[in-house]
C-alpha cells in the first residue's frame, strides 16, 4: 500500500507538470511523458487502484492529460482526484514556451493560484474575463503575444494584484477605469500595444512604484492624479498634449521619467530642477518652448541625465543647468537657443568644481549658438568626452576638433535669416 501511495504522489507531480502541455487542447502529452504513465500504471499492484479511478481509466487510446484547465479534466476520463489536486497549484510559468492558441475557452478555477505567467509565447484571441476569478492572484503576465481586443474591466477586481505585464499586444480601447481598484498593484506594464483614450485616475494605487505606456496612441493631457508612490514613469511615443504640471514634487520617490515623443507645449516647471529624487528626465522630441528657473539655480537638483532635444526653446541657454551637481549628460540639440555657449558648460565639462560631476555627454548641436569655441573646450581630447557643437552658428569650428566632426555649421544666411543679432 506504501508503494502505490508514493507512485500516486509521483503521479500528481508529474500531471502538474504536464499542465505546461496542455492550456485548450490543443497541445499533446509528450510521448516520453506517456511512456512514464504507461510504465507507472504497470508497476501499481491492481488491487491498491480503486476502480473507476484516474488511473483505472487510462487505456492510452486517447491522450491520458488532455484538457488540464477544463472544468472536466480528464485523463482519459474524469479524475476528480487530481482536479483536487490542481486546484490548489500556486503557480503557472509557461513563458517562453511556444505556445499558441486562445484562452477564452478556460474556466481558470484555481482559486489558489498567485502567479499565471505566460509570456512571450503565441497566444491569441481576446484575454477573457474568467481571468477576474484568480481572486489570489499577484502576478499576471501575457507579455508578448498576440491578444487582441480591449482590456477587460474585469481585472480591476483582482485586489491583491502585485504585478500586471499587458505589453507587446495588440490591445485596444483605453486603460479600463476599473484599474482603480487594483489597490495592491505595485508595476504595470502596458507599452506596446494600440491603446487610446486618456488616462483614467490612477490615484489610489497607494503601491504603484513603476508604470509603463509607452509606444501606444494616448492622448489627453499628463495626468494629474498618479500616485505618490511612483519610481519610474514611461509614457514615451503617446500623443500627450498640453502644458506639464507644476506639481511634480507631490511624486517625492520619483527617479526615471520619460515623456519623450509626445505633443507636450509649454514651460518645463521648475519642480523638476529642483526634485528630490529624479535622477533622469527625457522629455525629447515634443512642442516644449521654456524652461522654468528653480529658486536655488539648479545646485539641490538629484538629475544626472537630461535630454531636451528636438524640442521648440528659444533663447539663450540658461546658466542653471551647468550648476546641477550631478548632471553628467545633457542634450539640447535641435532646438532654437541662441547667443554665446556660456562659459560654465564649457568649465563643467572639462574643469568641474570639487564634489561636482563633470560632463561626460554634452550635445549642444543643431542651435543657433554663435561665436568662438569656448577657450576650456579647445584643449578636449577625443575620448574623455562625448561633447558636440555641430549645426550651430559657430564663427570658427574646423574638423580638427573632434565636437565640430559630422556635420558642418549651418550657412550665414540661415543664421541670418533666423536673427539678424548673430554677426
Amino acid at each position: 500500500m506504501g508503494s502505490s501511495c508514493f507512485s500516486l504522489s509521483l503521479l500528481l507531480v508529474l500531471v502538474i507538470t504536464v499542465s505546461e502541455l496542455v492550456i485548450n487542447g490543443d497541445s499533446k502529452t509528450h510521448k516520453g511523458d506517456i511512456k512514464v504513465l504507461k510504465e507507472l500504471k504497470k508497476g501499481l499492484d491492481p488491487s491498491t487502484v480503486t476502480p473507476g479511478s484516474c488511473v483505472s481509466s487510462w487505456d492510452f487510446s486517447v491522450d491520458p492529460c488532455d484538457h488540464i484547465f477544463s472544468e472536466h479534466f480528464s485523463c482519459g476520463f474524469r479524475c476528480d482526484v487530481v482536479v483536487s489536486k490542481l486546484s490548489r497549484v500556486t503557480e503557472i510559468s509557461l513563458d517562453r514556451a511556444g505556445y499558441t492558441g486562445s484562452l477564452s475557452s478556460t474556466s481558470w478555477n484555481l482559486p489558489y493560484l498567485q502567479t499565471l505567467d505566460l509570456s512571450e509565447n503565441y497566444f491569441n484571441g481576446i484575454i477573457p474575463n474568467s481571468l477576474s476569478k484568480l481572486k489570489n492572484l499577484r502576478r499576471l503576465a501575457l507579455s508578448r503575444n498576440s491578444f487582441y481586443g480591449e482590456i477587460p474591466s474585469s481585472i480591476g477586481s483582482l485586489a491583491k494584484l502585485e504585478e500586471l505585464y499587458l505589453d507587446n499586444n495588440h490591445l485596444q480601447g483605453s486603460i479600463p477605469s476599473s484599474f482603480h481598484g487594483l489597490v495592491s498593484l505595485q508595476r504595470l506594464e502596458l507599452q506596446e500595444n494600440n491603446l487610446t483614450g486618456e488616462y483614467p485616475n490612477l490615484g489610489s494605487l497607494k503601491n504603484l512604484i513603476f508604470l509603463d505606456t509607452s509606444d501606444n496612441a494616448i492622448s489627453g493631457q499628463f495626468p494629474s492624479t498618479l500616485p505618490a508612490s511612483l519610481i519610474e514613469i514611461s509614457m514615451r511615443n503617446n500623443y500627450l498634449q498640453g502644458n506639464l504640471p507644476d506639481n511634480f514634487g507631490n511624486l517625492g520617490f520619483l527617479q526615471v521619467m520619460d515623456l519623450s515623443q509626445n505633443q507636450l507645449s509649454g514651460t518645463v516647471p521648475w519642480s523638476l530642477f529642483n526634485h528630490p529624487s529624479l535622477q533622469q528626465l527625457t522629455l525629447s522630441h515634443n512642442k516644449l518652448t521654456f524652461l522654468q528657473m528653480p529658486i536655488n539655480m539648479g545646485i539641490q537638483s538629484e538629475l544626472i541625465a537630461l535630454d531636451l532635444s528636438n524640442n521648440e526653446f528659444q533663447g539663450l541657454l540658461p546658466g542653471f543647468i551647468a550648476m546641477m551637481p550631478k548632471l553628467s549628460a545633457l542634450s539640447v540639440e535641435n532646438n532654437k537657443f541662441t547667443g554665446m555657449i556660456p562659459s560654465q558648460y564649457a568649465l563643467k565639462a572639462v574643469f568641474p568644481v570639487m564634489g561636482t560631476s563633470p560632463f561626460a555627454r554634452l550635445l549642444l548641436g543643431g542651435n543657433y549658438f554663435f561665436g568662438p569655441i569656448p577657450e576650456p573646450l579647445m584643449g578636449l581630447k577625443p575620448g574623455s568626452a562625448n561633447v558636440s557643437l555641430v549645426d550651430n552658428c559657430l564663427y570658427r569650428c574646423p574638423t580638427s576638433f573632434f565636437f565640430c566632426q559630422g556635420r558642418v555649421q549651418k550657412s550665414v544666411m540661415a543664421c541670418k535669416r533666423f536673427g539678424p543679432v548673430i554677426p
